[in-house]
């Protein structure tokens, strides 16, 4: 995978060797309450819209246990 990671980054003259993410992020200010929690509803339900996962406290690697459940995720987290 890190071949893969490698290939793409030096592809791009913006990486100094491994490319991870997406180039063309778009910042967005999340300057009320209500953005800020469009946002993490979005980022929570992209595993399930992926097929990945029935509910988005069923993936692992994801807050959204912290959110929506009393257990906690793989990390420590302060919820917002």
């Amino acid at each position: 995978m890190l071949n893969i990671f490698r290939y793409v980054g030096g592809n791009n003259s913006n990486n100094k060797e491994y490319q991870f993410w997406k180039q063309d992020y778009h910042p967005i200010q999340l300057d009320s309450a209500d953005k800020t929690q469009h946002r993490l509803d979005y980022l929570h339900n992209n595993p399930v819209r992926s097929g990945l996962v029935w509910e988005p406290w069923h993936f692992k690697y994801s807050s959204a246990i912290d959110y929506y459940t009393k257990e906690h995720g793989l990390l420590v987290i302060e919820p917002l």
